[in-house]
């Protein structure tokens, strides 16, 4: 297996709480603590932050012109459910 290409280090201040079960996950499954943090951050941005990216790429098509006209898109979903039931 590859290694991942890392981004400089960063700087973090979390609850101490917060840290004391990142702690507790990493020697459970003998990890280290970066290894529990990212994949909390992975799981968030398949999550939430998923919903958050999408609106965004979604703004930015708009800002491109990358639109389609509502009225067209009702007028052929009209045409194909005709086409079914028939």
């Amino acid at each position: 297996m590859t290694k991942p290409i890392l981004s400089d280090p960063i700087t973090l201040r979390i609850p101490e709480d917060v840290l004391a079960d990142i702690e507790t996950v990493a020697q459970a499954t003998e990890r280290s603590r970066s290894w529990v943090i990212v994949r909390a951050l992975r799981a968030y941005l398949q999550q939430e932050g998923a919903e958050i990216l999408a609106y965004r790429r979604g703004l930015s098509e708009v800002a491109a012109g990358e639109v389609e006209d509502l009225d067209e898109v009702l007028e052929d979903l009209k045409r194909i459910a005709s086409d079914k039931v028939a």
